[in-house]
C-alpha cells in the first residue's frame, strides 16, 4: 500500500480495456484515492459505469486551456494538493495513420501533436501548483516513436514529441521534487489501437516476439505507472520505461 492515501489524477480511461484503466485499478490496489478526467458527456458516461462511488470524476478536455484551467481548479477545491498524474490520452484521424507520412495534412498532423503531446505540457502546468514534493507525473508512449510502424504514421511522430516533452518536463519539474516519466508499452487491444488499420496482425507481431510469447497485459503495466507515480520512483528521472515483455530487444 505505497499510495495509501496519496491522491491520484487519472487522465485517459475509455473502458474496461484501456491501459489507463489498467494504471487506475493498479493504484487502487495501492491505496491511493483517485480522480478521473473524461472528455465529454458521452465518455462520462463510461467511465461511470467503472469508477467506485468515492472516486472523483471532473470533466477535462485537453485541447481547450480553460477545460484544463476549470478541471485544476475543481481538483484544487475538492483535494487542495495531489500526489500524482497518469496522462494516457492520445488521438489521431484515423485516416492520417495509413499511407505515405508525407501525404499527412496539416492539420491532421497539427491534431495529433495537440491531443497526443502538447496536452501532456498543458495539464502539467496546471497541476504544477497542486502536486505535492515525491509526487510523479507518468504518461504513455510506443516504440512507433522510434521505429516506423506501419500504420502508425502521424502518431509516432507524435510519440517521439511527447517523449521529447517528457525530458524537458523532467528536468523542469525535478527542481520541485516532482519526477516525470514515460512507460513505452506494448501493443495491447485497446480502443485506441483498433484504430489503426491492420491492428490484429501487429499485435500478433508483438506477441510473438515478447520472451514468453504471451502480451503484456493493461495489469503490467499499471503495477509500473503506479510505482512511477510514487515517491519510491523519485531517482526515476525523465525515463522511457518500457513495459513490452522485451519485444523492443529484437
Amino acid at each position: 500500500m505505497f499510495l495509501k492515501d496519496k491522491k491520484i489524477v487519472v487522465m485517459g480511461v475509455a473502458n474496461s480495456r484501456s491501459i489507463a484503466w489498467g494504471c487506475a485499478k493498479a493504484l487502487k490496489a495501492q491505496g491511493a484515492t483517485l480522480i478521473y478526467t473524461y472528455q465529454n458527456e458521452r465518455m462520462e458516461k463510461q467511465l461511470a459505469k467503472l469508477a467506485e462511488p468515492e472516486d472523483m470524476l471532473v470533466e477535462c478536455d485537453v485541447s481547450n486551456d480553460e477545460s484544463i484551467r476549470r478541471a485544476f481548479s475543481t481538483i484544487e477545491t475538492r483535494f487542495g494538493k495531489i500526489d500524482g498524474l497518469v496522462h494516457a490520452i492520445a488521438y489521431s484521424k484515423k485516416e492520417e495513420l495509413t499511407g505515405d507520412i508525407s501525404n499527412v495534412s496539416r492539420d491532421g498532423y497539427g491534431l495529433a501533436q495537440d491531443v497526443s503531446a502538447f496536452s501532456l505540457l498543458a495539464v502539467s502546468k496546471s497541476a504544477k501548483p497542486l502536486l505535492n514534493k515525491g509526487a510523479g507525473i507518468v504518461t504513455l508512449t510506443y516504440m512507433g516513436s522510434e521505429r516506423a510502424i506501419p500504420n502508425y504514421n502521424v502518431m509516432g511522430i507524435a510519440k517521439a514529441a511527447l517523449e521529447a516533452s517528457v525530458r524537458y518536463l523532467a528536468v523542469e519539474f525535478g527542481k520541485i521534487g516532482v519526477h516525470v516519466n514515460a512507460i513505452s508499452a506494448g501493443a495491447i487491444k485497446t480502443l485506441a489501437v483498433s484504430g489503426v488499420d491492420g491492428y490484429k496482425g501487429l499485435i500478433r507481431e508483438s506477441d510473438s516476439r515478447t520472451v514468453d510469447g504471451e502480451g503484456v497485459t493493461i495489469e503490467e503495466i499499471g503495477e509500473v505507472a503506479a510505482f512511477l507515480v510514487s515517491p519510491l520512483a523519485a531517482g526515476v528521472i525523465g525515463d522511457i520505461i518500457y513495459v513490452d515483455k522485451g519485444v523492443h530487444l529484437t
